[in-house]
């Protein structure tokens, strides 16, 4: 049986947030949240305690330092990495290249240091573009005012299908299509007997092949971060806010799943609307939590 660990619920978002240590011991598997918040940053007095910034997700496997997509909450994460103050090696995965899984990329201070080294990898979006042209043309004015090749770090680019396989020595990275429309993959990580996967474009109307690939993908892991049900910002309405997480609660409860964090949170969710909802999804299904910023979660042991 999975243990976890929560950091402390947390009054307010700032940029000095708890962070992970700056280095971790074989032995870890740790996960931490910098942007919970789906489609748009969402910056208010209402999204204080949960944050307002886009998908990012890190995670220290074994001493490998792992983020998951790139919204505006890496930017925060890149600002902590700048205190550490020593050279940096880390693995960017991209679930699709949507503009709030990338926007946050040209911000990411860290890389523009020549002496760090990143290792970037992503599917090919619906136009057949790779994730480094959709990094690329991010970039291009008059999007931006500086070009990607201002970036001085090393960047080493990869270029996945929806069913590879990457190994960082003992730890496995693999991936599954979540999402066919939005040609969006999710991730597995698996390291020694626990395994957390990351799949941010469940949508309640899949049918039944593609609930059967994300129910096989996911089988069994101690973690399980998902987005509530994905909603068109015009058709979003809180009186049947059961159907924004059925769906991840659902794929948790069929695929056995240890613990179920909810994430990438509507624009229009507010605190205490979320409050509400965690309540909601607790009395169904009690392992679930919902994702904010500065959310610490230790996997094992």
């Amino acid at each position: 049986m999975s243990n976890f660990e929560l950091s402390d619920s947390q009054s307010y978002i700032t940029e000095k947030s708890s962070t992970l240590p700056s280095s971790l011991a074989g032995g870890e598997f740790i996960v931490q949240f910098w942007g919970v918040r789906g489609l748009i940053p969402t910056p208010s007095s209402n999204t204080i305690r949960y944050g307002g910034n886009t998908a990012c997700v890190e995670m220290h496997v074994a001493g490998k330092r792992l983020i998951f997509d790139g919204g505006t909450g890496l930017r925060i994460l890149g600002k902590t990495w700048q205190e550490l103050q020593q050279p940096l090696e880390a693995h960017l995965f991209f679930t699709n290249c949507q503009s709030n899984r990338i926007q946050g990329f040209p911000f990411f201070a860290p890389a523009f240091i020549r002496e760090n080294c990143f290792h970037i990898y992503g599917t090919a979006a619906s136009n057949g573009a790779s994730i480094k042209q959709c990094l690329y043309d991010q970039m291009l004015q008059p999007h931006f005012p500086y070009p990607l090749q201002v970036i001085q770090s090393e960047l080493q680019f990869y270029n996945l299908t929806s069913e590879s396989e990457v190994k960082l020595n003992d730890v496995t990275i693999t991936t599954a299509l979540i999402n066919q429309t939005q040609r969006s993959v999710g991730y597995r990580v698996t390291w020694q007997e626990y395994s957390v996967a990351y799949i941010t474009d469940l949508h309640q109307n899949a049918d039944q092949v593609e609930r059967e690939r994300i129910l096989r993908f996911i089988q069994g892991v101690d973690l399980l971060i998902a987005n509530a049900t994905y909603t068109p910002p015009t058709s979003h309405n809180h009186d049947s806010a059961d159907l924004l997480w059925q769906a991840a609660v659902n794929v948790a409860l069929n695929a056995g799943v240890q613990w179920l964090a909810i994430s990438h949170h509507h624009p229009d969710d507010h605190d205490d609307f979320l409050d509400r909802i965690q309540v909601d999804i607790k009395s169904v299904f009690p392992q679930a939590i919902l994702a904010h910023e500065g959310l610490v979660l230790s996997v094992g042991k």
